[in-house]
């Protein structure tokens, strides 16, 4: 299995996470201060170059005030949309 980072269900993933960001009013500035990281990481992730995972996605929801769990729902209802 080639690593998930290069498969069309990570960028979906990152898309959608972007997406969550942008519909909240919140600059990837904002969201790394809110992370306490550099504006970079959340570029980073968001350009699919960077992985996640579940503690960091956790820490994600939460600067951007949303349940995890309800947040990875509606992330996985986005991804399966037609782009």
């Amino acid at each position: 299995m080639a690593k998930t980072i290069f498969t069309k269900q990570h960028q979906d993933f990152i898309r959608a996470l972007r997406e969550v960001r942008r519909s909240k009013g919140v600059t990837q500035v904002q969201l790394s201060e809110r992370l306490d990281r550099a504006q970079s990481y959340i570029s980073n992730i968001e350009r699919g170059e960077r992985r996640i995972d579940v503690i960091e996605f956790m820490a994600i929801a939460a600067a951007l005030n949303r349940d995890a769990a309800e947040l990875f729902s509606e992330i996985v209802t986005r991804m399966n949309r037609p782009s």
